[in-house]
């Protein structure tokens, strides 16, 4: 129970603080959005010591191109950048928390036992769920292109997909979190793993007309 108001408590603190700096725009933005993928780099050093150098460069990808992403969202994107921004997060947000509470709720079936043993099809399909509908409602409220209504549950999929790849990284490297700065949730690269693709995936989107 206490893990679990640490948790609700260190999230909504981290969600304040993403929304006030997206607002905000500019400067704010651009400085909160550097300091997490330098911790990211940081924690995914640490993560591959002893690894290849080419696990290095991956990472500094992995970390650059989601902040690159986020910052094009928030400024190149028109009228309607700040509004795309805050669907990435939603979208984001959306499938962690309705795939944590259905995993709790409803969840039976493992869904990748030898990676992360938590992690159940139920909790799959409750964080598709909860970003479709989350993410369907922002658009049509801000007047965003529909086809992200349809996007939505694909980059559901995605971002649990990159909560995987960094729990199977956290596996080779013999570790629980990728480190312990926020309580009841472990390091930024374990907050941000889903993150990562959705944000990657939108930026493309926008690219092709498509947000």
């Amino acid at each position: 129970m206490r893990e679990t108001i640490v948790r609700t408590l260190t999230g909504i603190a981290l969600i304040v603080v993403a929304l006030m700096a997206a607002v905000l725009g500019g400067y704010t933005f651009a400085i909160l959005v550097a300091a997490v993928a330098t911790g990211m780099f940081y924690e995914w050093l640490r993560l591959v010591r002893g690894w290849s150098f080419s696990w290095k460069i991956a990472g500094f990808l992995y970390c650059v191109l989601p902040a690159v992403a986020l910052l094009w969202i928030r400024d190149r994107s028109g009228d309607h950048g700040i509004s795309l921004l805050l669907w990435v997060f939603l979208v984001t947000w959306a499938t962690d928390i309705g795939a944590y509470f259905a995993g709790r709720s409803f969840g039976k079936r493992k869904l990748a036992p030898s990676i992360s043993p938590g992690k159940t099809v139920e909790g799959l399909w409750g964080g598709v769920a909860a970003a479709a509908l989350f993410g369907a409602a922002w658009v049509i409220a801000t007047d965003l292109n529909r086809a992200l209504i349809l996007l939505a549950p694909l980059f559901a999929i995605a971002a649990q997909g990159g909560d995987l790849f960094e729990s199977k990284m956290k596996r080779w490297a013999g570790v629980k979190d990728s480190g312990d700065w926020l309580p009841g949730h472990g390091g930024v690269l374990d907050r941000v793993d889903g993150l990562v693709p959705v944000a990657v995936l939108t930026f493309v989107a926008q690219v092709a007309g498509l947000a």
